[in-house]
């Protein structure tokens, strides 16, 4: 068996695959379909400071080779998170991180100012690129001086890893993951959803309540593996590639492309165990080439 062991900043990793926030829930829904603790890690889903009810029904539509979600941040509340379900996450004795976001640079450092004390959390993926609320999330994402802002405001009272998740939704993404690396964060993940749509030719109405959504799936994994690799020849931070991954060559695509870890998202709606399955079929990958480490082949793209 092949090592694959790996490090986020300060996180160390049994292996690189993790599951992407919002499409594992807060990793308890899993226990019955496989043990979660087999995992590099969990992302739970994304908390605010303040609890947010989502968006209105329909927010969910399948699309070609896709699907659109358009949930909108729904969660209790940071307060709720560490009182109600942080206990429930203390058995895993893998990666557990929180998924943050908020609708100012105050209530995103309200919202990691809570996570920050609880012990067993690894640390913080930092969300500046939901394309799914009217305010904050995405804006924050897709300008350098919001972008820096809001990661150096956070940087100031979170002590763990943190991790930058940002927008496909921008001209140029490089200029983004170079300034939130000036501004501290310790790692980026990309990308989040593209911001779609979808309409109902008999009805002659939009499918999703809210007009647009964030489309995620295999249809935006091309779009993905391009980013993760302009970004990681562009930081020198830890990148972590998601978009799309839906089977271990997927994966190994973005390891060649320069991700030191990969996030399962859609693919976790369609097949429960997705994620236990390309984690071993990387392992099956190393094996047939002959590589003994998943450094092996992290950045390895032949031109």
């Amino acid at each position: 068996m092949a090592d694959l062991k790996t490090k986020i900043h300060n996180i160390k990793l049994k292996n690189p695959v993790l599951t992407a926030s919002g499409t594992f829930g807060y990793g308890v829904e899993f226990d019955d379909f496989f043990d979660v603790d087999l995992l590099g890690g969990i992302i739970v889903k994304g908390t605010t400071i303040f609890p947010r009810q989502g968006n209105a029904y329909p927010r969910m539509a399948e699309t070609a080779s896709g699907m659109l979600n358009a949930v909108g941040l729904q969660n209790g509340g940071a307060p709720y998170f560490a009182s109600d379900i942080y206990p429930k996450l203390l058995k895993y004795k893998t990666n557990v991180l929180v998924n943050v976001s908020g609708s100012t640079i105050e209530e995103y450092v309200a919202c990691a100012e809570i996570i920050n004390e609880l012990d067993h959390i690894s640390g913080i993926e930092l969300n500046i690129s939901c394309p799914n609320v009217k305010e904050g999330g995405m804006a924050f994402g897709i300008s350098c001086p919001s972008a820096a802002a809001v990661v150096n405001a956070v940087k100031k009272v979170y002590q763990k890893t943190m991790i930058v998740k940002l927008s496909p939704n921008v001209t140029d993404i490089t200029e983004i993951a170079r300034a939130v690396e000036g501004a501290g964060a310790d790692s980026v993940s990309l990308i989040n959803t593209l911001l779609g749509m979808a309409i109902n030719a008999e009805t002659r109405k939009p499918v999703l309540s809210t007009v647009t959504g964030g489309l995620s799936g295999p249809s935006i994994k091309p779009v993905a593996l391009r980013m993760v690799w302009q970004v990681s020849q562009a930081v020198k931070i830890p990148v972590i590639g998601i978009g799309g991954i839906m089977n271990a060559t997927d994966a190994v695509e973005f390891f060649l492309a320069g991700a030191t870890a990969i996030q399962v998202g859609t693919a976790s709606f369609i097949d429960p165990l997705a994620s236990l399955k390309i984690l071993k079929g990387i392992d099956d990958y190393l094996n047939r080439h002959h590589f003994n480490h998943i450094n092996d082949i992290i950045g390895c793209l032949q031109m």
